[in-house]
């Protein structure tokens, strides 16, 4: 700052204010310093700027899985958020790995991140040390799953409903023997989507044998062996709810494997509504959820936090829309008629 202060031929306050924005200069010596800092190639030290504030302009961010389309969309979220507010994203992927993500948070912790927003492991143990932190330290918002006990501000979408309708769909197209393949039940979101599922072949009064509900791990390899389980039992069923696209994508390539057809011997529907189900054979029906929108929603909500602005923790949940495509289709052969209607019920 002393070399810049002397080649713009200022004083180092006026430097310090035109870097920090602290006091108002002259536009004159403002340019000035600029031209000085543009030449010398001066870059603040951000981490000694951090340590005089204890809390650096970075927001931490820990994913369970950044191979799984979805999550990528919910971190563009945030970053574009973050970026037009001068926060940079410190993103942390714990593949799952319940040791792994309470390292990561440990860690994130330590560099004195601004605010964290988290989207727990499928077999997550950071409930306990995540309350801890948020008494403490920064900010925290959890984002698409909420954990067992967690009071803070947690950002989901409508898993419950965008599951009933998804269901609810397969029985309007005639289906009677249903499976469905859930995710990870103690986790929140997997639960709500079993419960929507569970709600709408009660309405239609249909029971679905516990066999045919079979629980994966949110990816394509856990979805394929689930498939190929339902697919084995008689009767076999004419539909398959998965309760994510990458599980759907599985039950597909089971279904090929098993020498069937999708739809003409086996409907599938999936939940998340990622960019290739328009591109599969046959394209997917599928359940949107706005990752995005969970992304972008869940930093303005971590911001505000930042700011000050916030008051009572905040559940915000998002609506999802059902996307129909080629993927469903009615039974060829059903036990009950196949154009057999289900009552319109408003929820």
């Amino acid at each position: 700052m002393r070399e810049i202060a002397k080649r713009a031929d200022v004083s180092i306050g006026t430097v310090s204010h035109v870097i920090n924005g602290s006091a108002k200069v002259r536009e004159k010596l403002r340019q000035r310093v600029l031209e000085a800092i543009r030449s010398l190639n001066y870059h603040p030290s951000q981490l000694g700027r951090g340590l005089r504030r204890n809390q650096t302009s970075m927001l931490g961010m820990i994913i369970p899985d950044v191979t799984n389309p979805f999550f990528p969309a919910v971190v563009r979220g945030v970053e574009d958020v973050a970026y037009r507010r001068s926060y940079r994203i410190v993103l942390c992927n714990t593949d799952n790995d319940p040791t792994k993500e309470v390292s990561y948070l440990s860690e994130l912790q330590s560099y004195r991140t601004a605010g964290l927003l988290l989207i727990p492991a499928a077999e997550s143990h950071i409930a306990t040390p995540l309350k801890r932190l948020a008494a403490a330290g920064p900010p925290v918002v959890c984002i698409d799953r909420q954990l067992p006990g967690w009071q803070g501000d947690v950002v989901l979408v409508a898993n419950e409903e965008g599951a009933y309708n998804a269901t609810r769909h397969l029985l309007r197209m005639g289906h009677r023997h249903l499976g469905v393949i859930t995710g990870p039940l103690h986790l929140t979101n997997a639960a709500d989507r079993l419960k929507g599922f569970r709600a709408a072949v009660k309405e239609a009064k249909i029971s679905v044998e516990p066999e045919y509900i079979q629980e994966g791990r949110f990816d394509r390899h856990s979805g394929y062996e689930a498939a190929m389980r339902v697919l084995r039992m008689l009767p076999r069923p004419t539909a398959i709810f998965a309760c994510n696209d990458m599980m759907a994508l599985g039950t597909m390539q089971a279904v090929r494997e098993s020498n069937l057809r999708c739809p003409e011997d086996v409907s599938i529907i999936g939940f998340d509504n990622l960019e290739f189900t328009e591109f599969t054979a046959p394209a997917l029906t599928s359940v949107h959820q706005p990752g995005y929108q969970l992304g972008a929603t869940a930093a303005r909500l971590l911001l505000e936090r930042i700011d000050g602005l916030a008051g009572e923790p905040r559940k915000v949940v998002l609506q999802t829309e059902l996307k129909i495509r080629t993927s469903v289709a009615s039974p060829q052969d059903s036990s009950g008629p196949s154009n057999a209607r289900v009552p319109s019920v408003k929820r």
